[in-house]
């Protein structure tokens, strides 16, 4: 099994996936939000959304719906780590989607892939750095706190 990719390596090593048409775009998220709870297509259509900016605001909101199906929510913080948004306000939004999504303590799985997207958005706001700081020291659950610790490296503060 490969490791995933460093966000700079990911965005260097393969070319831009052309943008999703606003309308397919629409389409997906609607389809998305018509689906059944625990539908694996909602992971699904997450991936096909990948690197589209005009998505960001859909995967924040998705990051940030602590009723929405973990493998979705898991799906959604890799795409905005890989991809982090361009448009400080929305940058900010995710950054405290995915710290919300970090304190969730129902969601362990979730918590994981939240504390290791949140390396890119660490430097941008101090209490994103203060929480992966307590999850990388925690006595949790120790997969959040590797995560946790790999997202401040990334980050440059560990």
């Amino acid at each position: 099994m490969n490791p995933e990719p460093a966000p700079d390596d990911a965005t260097r090593a393969t070319p831009a996936a052309p943008a999703v048409p606003a309308d397919h775009l629409a389409r997906l998220i609607e389809e998305f939000r018509a689906l059944p709870a625990d539908s694996d297509r909602k992971r699904e259509i997450i991936a096909e959304l990948d690197d589209n900016a005009a998505a960001q605001p859909f995967l924040v909101s998705v990051v940030a719906d602590a009723d929405e199906y973990d493998l979705a929510r898991t799906e959604a913080a890799t795409v905005l780590r890989l991809w982090p948004p361009a448009d400080p306000g929305l940058r900010h939004r995710a950054g405290r989607a995915l710290l919300a999504a970090l304190n969730d303590p129902e969601e362990d799985l979730v918590r994981q892939y939240a504390a290791m997207a949140l390396g890119p958005y660490a430097s941008d706001d101090p209490a994103v750095a203060e929480a992966l700081i307590a999850a990388g020291g925690s006595e949790e659950d120790p997969l959040v706190q590797a995560c946790a610790r790999s997202a401040l490296e990334e980050a440059g503060l560990a």
